[in-house]
């Protein structure tokens, strides 16, 4: 079964007064919507755009594994556990939350600031917070806490690439165009696939697209 969902069906959140825009593709904040809670493991998949100086203030997360990607500009992260880094275009920033961690985030730059941010369910509750920066990551990227896997494409035009065999696989296309079946999507749009088996993705223009491969 595939599910799509329009960039322009994301909930809207954040603060744009103050600089902080947010897209929302499943149930967050007041936007509750009990068939939209999850897919899979994860819990969100936020697109952030911030304006410079804009940012986060210290808040808490517990029990969240936390995958960020930056599309554009850089995000500097700090947390209570002692952390402070510049996460660029390019790199993955891994925050686990685990018993509970508290964190920073913010533009510091003089030019916009666009990331994607998901949340995954740990397999287990509790344990001790830790973090990591994956500088220029690869095809894939492993999070074992959540069983999950990231695949990340960056295609040519007329390329295409095999929709992981998974019990859940989460596509979202950060920039360009790909189809899936009878389906375009753009930058924003999102397809949520249960029991994969044989689904292509093909690029229609230079492309990136995140793919989370779960399980059940």
């Amino acid at each position: 079964m595939t599910r799509i969902q329009r960039a322009a069906e994301r909930y809207p959140g954040g603060d744009p007064a103050a600089g902080i825009e947010t897209r929302h593709a499943l149930s967050f904040g007041p936007h509750y919507d009990p068939d939209n809670l999850r897919f899979g493991a994860l819990l969100a998949c936020n697109e952030e755009r911030l304006a410079p100086g804009a940012g986060f203030d210290e808040h808490p997360h517990s029990h969240t594994e936390i995958v960020t990607w930056v599309v554009e500009g850089e995000l500097t992260h700090h947390d209570t556990a002692g952390h402070t880094t510049v996460v660029r275009p390019g790199d993955l920033q891994r925050l686990s939350s685990a018993g509970g961690v508290r964190h920073v985030e913010r533009n510091d730059a003089d030019v916009p600031l666009v990331f994607v941010q998901m949340w995954l369910a740990p397999l287990s509750p509790g344990g001790e917070p830790s973090y990591e920066v994956v500088r220029g990551v690869g095809d894939t990227y492993h999070l074992p806490a959540a069983g999950a896997v990231l695949h990340v494409h960056r295609l040519e035009a007329g390329e295409g690439t095999p929709v992981p065999p998974a019990d859940f696989a989460y596509v979202h296309v950060v920039r360009g165009t790909v189809r899936l079946a009878d389906e375009n999507l753009g930058p924003g749009d999102a397809a949520r696939l249960t029991a994969t088996d044989g689904e292509n993705l093909t690029a229609q223009t230079t492309a990136e697209l995140l793919v989370w491969e779960m399980r059940a």
